[in-house]
């Protein structure tokens, strides 16, 4: 908000050009130009995440994580070891990262 202010003033009072500020401010043109058609920042877009191939086994996954919760903490299922049971016990193509991901959103 302070940088789009700041350099709408330098624009205005001290008649830099476009090119002049972005140098100034350190930013692209491209951001002098939406400060220049609007005092407020857009609002920035958060992805929406699509997981084709881990979509059909997440109700598995959350009924392993809600079964772990009745038991012992040192024997609860790793991200890794959740894997490993997809890959034998239901012929899951994941990887490691995309399991790891969700098991740590399901888990927050």
């Amino acid at each position: 908000m302070e940088l789009y202010q700041s350099i709408r003033n330098a624009v205005s009072k001290e008649g830099l050009s476009i090119r002049a500020t972005a140098k100034e401010f350190k930013v692209h043109r491209r951001e002098v130009r939406r400060a220049l058609a609007s005092a407020i920042p857009p609002e920035r877009k958060t992805t929406i995440k699509m997981r084709p191939k881990l979509g059909p086994y997440e109700s598995t996954i959350r009924a392993w994580l809600t079964e772990d919760l009745k038991v012992p903490k040192k024997q609860r299922h790793t991200a890794t070891r959740i894997w490993q049971r997809l890959v034998d016990e239901c012929g899951a193509d994941v990887s490691v990262s995309a399991v790891r991901v969700m098991v740590r959103e399901l888990r927050s």
